[in-house]
């Protein structure tokens, strides 16, 4: 007990709405059904955590987890709760405490990684299971983020040495899911294992992330379990790898079906996982995909600082391709905030860095899809983001749709339709409306097979260029189709 009040736990509290006295009588019911018969708690005890910061043992925090889980219908971890004792959550480099740490316990001490990756997937999973909907937290500013990680990403990663850790909480079953029982594992598991994150990435690229994103965070949490044992060095970083693949799958496909704050949730956990697998450019890459979250919900300044963070942090071994994909994301920030002198000289940057691999090192996996179509189909979604400030720029976009779309290989169909929107807005914008037309029809037949929901938002900005023609029949037949075709309930209306 520190004597001062947990903030955390009191700002959820009041967000789930329930007295002291039910909230202690709560704790007790879900303990029992956890098989803790003997725990008794009391309002008291409750006060005592909420305004006097003391620190319940375990089961507590896990009970606590659960509840809020389930009460809010997004996932609740023990760091969102404030419940981790300081001295097993260490300290960052340069002696800060605890309390100067940034969200959600960002960085957290490296032997937590495991515990926090198998407690927040096993929450994720128990949210699925019962229906409920992970939307209702905030994402961290891109500011805080990067500034809780900086030193923390660019320190040398160093595997934890003391394995099994049983006397962490998470060994105990945790409240609502089923855990995965760790065991050692071989190379041939691993290999396994590496061999579906190739699966799963396959058919996010092609489908969308909403069909195949529980299977995603299940393997994942059997992952976690997996690392809470000791390996020998090389299977450990592996490990780490398959760890660091799978949060980024997680993270992309909560990405795409609307699941913000949770894949903000996952980026940092896969940033994490590469890191103390010592593989920095992945946790590079990691953070680039929050940065590209963040100009997709519309904070492009957030996501510079996440890609300051991103480029500085990937270490020397990041290969020239994977420095011209990290400047297409930053040119697509800049083109958001109007900056087009700096979009330009960013994706002339990478253009010469992707020119510039020359292919004798083998990239990694979570770089075999950025090829020579990705490079104009961001180039492309850059031109056509700045030809809202700089409407000369539409030519140059529909130029790079254009080659993207004739790159695009065979499985790549969402990014297809990001092309295809890309391509269409950029003729309503250099008034085309009659290839607009056809790029926007392409997108629409496309969509329906597809569980992707960054496709219909962009399709909802495709949709506000077309006002301006609203009196060409082609173009009022168009709107009344993406009218209809758009999902409902959706969180933003379409306005006539």
């Amino acid at each position: 007990m520190n004597g001062q009040p947990n903030t955390r736990l009191s700002d959820l509290f009041g967000l789930a709405g329930w007295s002291k006295g039910e909230l202690a009588r709560l704790v007790n019911r879900q303990a029992a059904a956890m098989g803790h018969p003997q725990l008794a708690t009391d309002t008291s005890r409750v006060r005592r955590w909420i305004d006097m910061g003391e620190i319940p043992r375990d089961p507590v925090p896990r009970v606590l987890a659960a509840l809020f889980t389930e009460r809010l219908g997004r996932v609740v971890t023990i760091e969102d709760l404030g419940l981790v004792r300081h001295g097993r959550m260490g300290k960052r480099q340069g002696g800060g405490s605890p309390e100067q740490q940034g969200p959600d316990g960002v960085p957290w001490a490296p032997e937590r990684t495991a515990a926090v990756l198998t407690e927040f997937t096993g929450m994720d999973l128990m949210l699925n299971r019962r229906g409920l909907v992970g939307a209702g937290a905030a994402l961290a500013a891109g500011s805080a983020l990067s500034s809780a990680m900086h030193d923390w990403l660019h320190t040398d990663p160093v595997l934890a040495a003391d394995a099994p850790r049983t006397t962490d909480p998470l060994h105990a079953d945790p409240a609502g899911f089923d855990r995965y029982e760790a065991a050692p594992i071989g190379s041939q598991e691993i290999e396994e294992l590496e061999r579906s994150v190739e699966v799963f990435r396959a058919w996010d690229a092609s489908r969308g992330g909403g069909l195949q994103r529980k299977a995603v965070v299940g393997q994942l949490n059997e992952v976690g379990g997996m690392l809470s044992y000791r390996h020998p060095d090389h299977l450990q970083r592996r490990l780490w790898g398959v760890a660091a693949n799978l949060a980024v799958l997680a993270g992309w496909m909560s990405h795409d079906v609307g699941l913000e704050p949770t894949a903000q949730k996952y980026f940092i956990i896969a940033a994490h996982a590469a890191r103390e697998g010592g593989d920095r450019p992945r946790a590079g890459e990691a953070l680039s995909r929050a940065a590209r979250q963040k100009i997709h919900l519309g904070a492009p300044d957030e996501a510079l600082e996440l890609m300051k963070l991103a480029k500085s942090g990937s270490g020397d071994e990041v290969l020239p391709r994977t420095k011209a994909m990290l400047c297409t994301i930053e040119a697509w920030a800049q083109a958001s905030l109007g900056k087009g002198q700096a979009m330009r000289r960013t994706l002339g940057q990478a253009e010469e860095l992707f020119v510039s691999d020359k292919g004798d090192v083998a990239p990694p996996s979570w770089m075999q899809m950025f090829d020579e179509a990705d490079l104009h189909g961001m180039q492309a979604l850059a031109y056509r983001t700045l030809a809202e400030h700089e409407p000369g720029a539409a030519v140059i976009a529909q130029r790079h749709a254009k080659e993207a779309l004739e790159l695009r290989a065979g499985g790549r169909d969402r990014s297809k339709i990001f092309d295809h929107l890309s391509m269409a807005s950029a003729c309503f914008i250099a008034d085309d409306p009659e290839q607009a037309d056809r790029y926007a029809r392409l997108a629409l037949s496309s969509m329906g097979s597809n569980s992707s929901h960054r496709t219909w938002d962009r399709l909802r900005e495709m949709y506000r260029l077309t006002g301006q023609f609203a009196g060409y029949p082609k173009i009022e037949d168009l709107r009344r189709e993406i009218k209809l075709a758009l999902p409902r309930p959706t969180g933003k209306r379409i306005q006539a």
